[in-house]
């Protein structure tokens, strides 16, 4: 009986588990789809930057080395 009463909190509890898991699962899955979507548009604005200044293109690696050494 109380073996019985055991496994059933046990399954309970892995149930709740699994339904936290799948909840911060969508939730990552919402973040990266939005980071996917900022790359695009980071790479569009490069791109029209870069034809806007053409001196851009070769300024912009400086730029992002020493955004990276200011972390």
């Amino acid at each position: 009986m109380k073996e019985e009463k055991l496994s059933k909190e046990k399954i309970n509890l892995i149930e709740k588990e699994l339904v936290t898991l799948t909840e911060q699962l969508e939730e990552m899955g919402a973040s990266l789809k939005e980071i996917e979507d900022l790359k695009l548009e980071l790479k569009g604005l490069k791109l029209f930057l870069g034809r806007v200044y053409p001196d851009f293109k070769s300024k912009f690696p400086e730029i992002m080395k020493k955004v990276f050494k200011n972390r």
